[in-house]
């Protein structure tokens, strides 16, 4: 193993969970907490042992994801064996664009089903129980694995890495954008407008309102960025479509002066 490039991935993975997540909790928990507070998903708020706790494990994750593409990539038994590419003209620009919403569906589905699986009560506690402990959860929760969860939701890479065509303009944008979407997942609070899970294309968009109810209530809600799967396999929370709604219905309550106030 080499050492210097291991460090490098680390922290090049570590900058873009700090420079994600940090601003966005800054601008949600603390800028703007009393102003937006109504909005939020669940009203209480997290405590700082939680945050930490998030932090602590999210550290490991990154580590543990730098993994395999340190032993892909920079081995040279391994990697002439996988599907990586230099050149984009190889395979042109049509397919360098119409990769990435591939590797989305593939991830997503990878995602379903090992979400599905340790939700079984024999794996629960060893793998997916230390996530759950934000059963409400904060931007910092995006990556908040138990290490055995981690090992294995790091695995897409591997998947990527000999099944389809990768540049690493592929891998760069993929690590990016899941991050962008496991942040916004645990952010406690719905950016998509009113009326988005009605809408014909909504309706199979995840949003941060059906991942916090799969954390409040431990079961549904299993997909990542779509709702396909859980759609198609009936794991979508019934009350999804409500609880939507709900919360972008709720209106800012101001205090009403008195008499005296007037005065």
């Amino acid at each position: 193993m080499n050492w210097g490039e291991f460090a490098w991935l680390l922290l090049d993975n570590a900058d873009k969970y700090f420079l994600i997540a940090g601003p966005v909790f800054f601008i949600f928990y603390i800028l703007l907490k009393k102003r937006i507070k109504y909005k939020k998903i669940q009203q209480r708020f997290p405590k700082t042992r939680d945050y930490w706790r998030e932090i602590f494990f999210s550290v490991l994750s990154i580590i543990i994801f730098s993994f395999p593409p340190l032993f892909m990539l920079y081995s040279n038994s391994i990697r002439p064996y996988t599907t990586f590419y230099e050149d984009i003209a190889e395979h042109g620009w049509l397919y360098a664009v119409l990769a990435f919403p591939l590797m989305l569906l593939m991830h997503d589905t990878y995602f379903y089903w090992l979400h599905r699986i340790m939700h079984q009560p024999q794996l629960f506690k060893l793998f997916h129980l230390v996530h759950h402990k934000s059963n409400n959860p904060s931007p910092w929760a995006a990556y908040a694995f138990h290490p055995l969860e981690a090992i294995a939701e790091s695995l897409i890479f591997v998947i990527f890495l000999f099944t389809i065509p990768m540049h690493s303009i592929h891998l760069t944008l993929f690590f990016v954008v899941s991050l962008l979407y496991n942040v916004y997942g645990h952010l406690g609070y719905e950016l998509y407008p009113k009326g988005f899970t009605e809408h014909w294309f909504g309706k199979w968009i995840n949003t941060s309102v059906s991942h916090n109810m799969h954390h409040q209530y431990f079961k549904g809600n299993y997909g990542l960025y779509f709702t396909m799967w859980d759609r198609i396999m009936g794991t979508l929370n019934k009350n999804y479509e409500k609880e939507f709604k709900e919360v972008k219905s709720r209106k800012k309550i101001t205090e009403s002066k008195s008499p005296a106030d007037e005065a």
